[in-house]
């Protein structure tokens, strides 16, 4: 297995287990947040997609169009409100999806070009945004799983109970 496939596979499982615990959200509690000026339930997996979306155009496109509104606007104006929780599991899955495509059409050979922005302050590799792309949706599945047993008292996770 080489490093794309293997980036295939554990993008596929991450995307997976992040859609067992945000479908666990209480869509009437979307807007639940644990104190004033922390991202939603909604915006959290709102957040997810449009970062991997925007990433994943830096990772393979070099287009930095995802850093140049949020980074002037930040996250809380670039997210916006969060009414439909199936609206946003089926804008994450297309960008799931979108990802994977790309990641699979894309040159092994070319993951070790490096991105770079000074405006922005980031030089990475290919490789390491693409795989950034999984810590982070992690990192935000926790974050839900947390906040779900704070709104609700029952532990959600993507293991199995």
């Amino acid at each position: 297995m080489d490093l794309k496939e293997f980036f295939l596979k554990q993008k596929q499982a991450t995307f997976k287990n992040s859609l067992k615990v945000f479908e666990a959200i209480p869509p009437d509690q979307l807007d639940w947040r644990p104190a004033k000026d922390m991202l939603s339930l909604g915006q959290i997996v709102r957040h997810v997609g449009m970062s991997e979306a925007g990433v994943r155009r830096v990772a393979i496109e070099n287009v930095w169009d995802y850093y140049e509104k949020r980074v002037p606007l930040g996250l809380f104006n670039l997210l916006g409100e969060v009414t439909s929780l199936p609206d946003e599991l089926a804008l994450l899955e297309q960008i799931h999806k979108e990802t994977m495509a790309a990641v699979e059409a894309f040159p092994l050979e070319r993951w070790t070009e490096e991105r770079s922005n000074e405006a922005f302050g980031v030089r990475a590799k290919v490789a390491a945004m693409l795989f950034g792309i999984n810590e982070h949706n992690t990192h935000h599945r926790a974050q839900v799983g947390t906040y779900l047993h704070l709104l609700t008292g029952q532990r959600v996770g993507h293991y199995a109970l």
